[in-house]
């Protein structure tokens, strides 16, 4: 009973700092919300001016800086509105989105607001009691779902219902509260009221599968906007395959892990020219083994390892070149 107490009284605490996110376009689109969390909108006609629900975002700073989902402020040429909890409303500066963990900061012009403090993602536990907090469908203000972390380090791959684009997400954090249309970029917080992820996906036709990104990664993209007024991402400037047991096997390879360094019919060269890899010595046909002693596998991908680093810093790379070992260092640069 006490601890069903906390619950509720953690649920009051940070209900205030969770918002509705809104656009207005001229559209002649239907749009349906009950296909993806992905296409948080109202069933909408007519070629006029009108208002679609966007998703969820929670208030990070008492002077109105707001964390949400990419996808839902995705739109540049639209108008977005943030709806408090208390029904005001305010016009939405979209500071930045990163692409790449679909995460976008917001800015209102408000003060003295609530706020939801931000918890460390890095110490999580399985079974550990989470709470998902957002707008479901647009309609129904203040949905809360109580569940437990389910998993850690989930990899997808959601595609749009609308525009059918693609986005990999990686390191997420799955559970089995509910995480519903109109969730999407609410706060997924501990049983103590902190935020250790954003609410991002669920998977259609399946129960109590939900996923949110790392709040650690969302805490990153505010540091780097303070500091330098965009999203840094750290960029190697290579095209690879992560080894399995297959591809060791169709391609004789001396290693069961690493990445291949290998071009793409459509995509272009291994090495990108100019690139930090360019500039190291990295060639196409190496296997980068590890980087800073941490192994590339499929559980650890390069990509995730890269992401722990800053760009400009200087990196060790195992590089396996014909049968034989050897280090590189370089220097990251900054993904354009």
């Amino acid at each position: 009973m006490a601890k069903q107490s906390q619950i509720i009284k953690t649920i009051k605490k940070v209900l205030p700092a969770v918002v509705t996110i809104t656009n207005t376009k001229h559209s002649t689109a239907i749009e349906n919300p009950l296909t993806s969390p992905f296409e948080d909108s109202f069933l909408t006609s007519g070629k006029k001016k009108m208002k679609v629900y966007s998703g969820s975002g929670f208030i990070t700073t008492s002077s109105g800086v707001i964390l949400t989902n990419r996808h839902v402020v995705a739109d540049s040429n639209a108008e977005y509105i943030v709806i408090l909890n208390d029904e005001r409303k305010f016009k939405a500066n979209v500071l930045a989105r990163d692409p790449i963990n679909d995460i976008a900061v917001l800015k209102i012009n408000a003060k003295n607001l609530p706020k939801i403090l931000l918890g460390d993602s890095l110490k999580l536990e399985l079974g550990q009691t989470v709470i998902a907090i957002g707008n479901a469908l647009g309609i129904f203000k203040n949905t809360v779902s109580k569940g437990v972390i389910s998993g850690l380090s989930r990899d997808i791959t959601t595609t749009t219902a609308l525009r059918g684009e693609e986005t990999e997400l990686r390191g997420l954090i799955q559970t089995d509260a509910a995480i519903n249309p109109g969730n999407s970029g609410g706060p997924l917080i501990n049983a103590d009221g902190k935020a250790i992820g954003i609410n991002s996906a669920m998977v259609l036709l399946a129960e109590n599968i939900g996923f949110a990104l790392p709040i650690n990664t969302a805490k990153k993209d505010l540091q780097d906007l303070k500091k330098y007024k965009r999203i840094r991402q750290p960029f190697l400037g290579v095209r690879y395959i992560i080894i399995n047991k297959e591809l060791k096997e169709k391609y004789n390879l001396s290693s069961g892990y690493g990445a291949l360094v290998v071009s793409e019919p459509l995509e272009g060269k291994a090495i990108v020219a100019q690139s930090s890899a360019d500039v190291a010595g990295i060639k196409e046909s190496d296997v980068i083994l590890e980087i800073e002693a941490q192994k590339i596998s499929q559980k650890n991908s390069l990509f995730n390892i890269l992401q722990k680093f800053k760009v400009g810093g200087k990196i060790k790379l195992k590089i396996l070149r014909n049968k034989k070992e050897l280090t590189l260092t370089v220097k990251l640069g900054e993904k354009k």
